[in-house]
């Protein structure tokens, strides 16, 4: 019998100092509920991503306010999926938002669509986003940029596109942490938006690429979108499964076989890799999206 999943609401009482200020509010292994980071410098304290809707947002910034004190606030978003960072608006005009410009081109262009169709999962998400009102960034920035926190620096660098069109990474240099969104899942299947013919952004084989450059930063500790935090082992065994799933369905659409009987074949067998891992859904979008990029290629 199927359970209904707990409501996606961000639980601050659970925060820890995952590294000399920097905390994290974990996500708890419940469905749309991101890992939240703080991260404290002398000045400023930068958030990295929001939670799903307004109330979630409202916990992130108390929970930001707590441990920043008098420091000033910035907010970052790994990327504009819903959970991640539709509970912005609680930072408008208490933070300064700052995201990629490719970020912001999703927010703009997939925003509304996307509220629309989470509001389809369940009364919790649907309450979740009572309310919600999209926010543009402050300020935005290309390719890579660096925020002063005072004493402390945190780069962000767009990544995208691989899991979605403006993927951005938070890199807290002196003390190795990683803060990488959906690029990274620990114990759950990689989400794979792949969504045709609304939004095929998704690039499996450039996500695989990215990983092997994050991979190669050596982080100590990884704060994956969901999951538990580890450190670059996390990322390689992500990698290693999504080269998997590429070349099975690539060897699929090679046979002339369709996409429909790629995930009938696969699913099963690559569900079977990890047993234990959460949303096994997403496999059939991932074998999707990879017989298609090879049929276009």
């Amino acid at each position: 019998m199927n359970e209904t999943p707990p409501a996606p609401i961000v639980d601050p009482s659970g925060i820890a100092e995952v590294a000399d200020g920097i905390w994290v509010v974990p996500d708890r292994r419940v469905p749309l509920v991101p890992n939240v980071g703080i991260v404290l410098g002398d000045e400023a304290a930068l958030v990295v991503d929001s939670g799903l809707g307004p109330e979630n947002g409202r916990r992130v910034l108390e929970s930001a306010r707590e441990k920043a004190g008098p420091r000033r606030l910035l907010l970052t978003l790994t990327h504009f999926h819903p959970e991640h960072a539709f509970g912005a608006q609680a930072f408008a005009g208490e933070a300064t938002i700052v995201v990629n410009a490719s970020q912001a081109e999703d927010l703009r262009d997939k925003g509304e669509a996307y509220v629309g169709m989470f509001r389809t999962f369940g009364p919790a998400v649907e309450a979740a986003l009572e309310g919600v009102e999209l926010v543009e960034p402050d300020e935005t920035y290309s390719g890579s940029t660096t925020i002063d926190l005072g004493g402390r620096t945190v780069r962000l660098r767009e990544l995208g596109p691989a899991h979605t069109r403006g993927d951005q990474v938070a890199i807290v240099e002196d003390a190795s942490v990683l803060f990488a969104g959906d690029l990274v899942e620990e114990g759950c299947f990689p989400i794979f938006p792949y969504f045709p013919p609304d939004d095929v952004d998704v690039d499996g084989s450039a996500w695989i690429a990215v990983l092997g450059e994050l991979e190669s930063l050596e982080p100590r500790i990884v704060v994956p979108g969901h999951g538990e935090l580890g450190d670059a082992s996390v990322i390689s065994t992500q990698r290693r499964f999504m080269g998997t799933m590429r070349a099975e369905a690539y060897a699929v659409a090679d046979a002339g076989r369709d996409a429909d009987e790629a995930v009938a074949e696969l699913e099963p067998k690559l569900h079977a890799l990890h047993p234990d891992w959460v949303q096994p859904e997403w496999v059939a979008f991932g074998i999707r999206c990879f017989h298609a990029e090879r049929r276009q290629a």
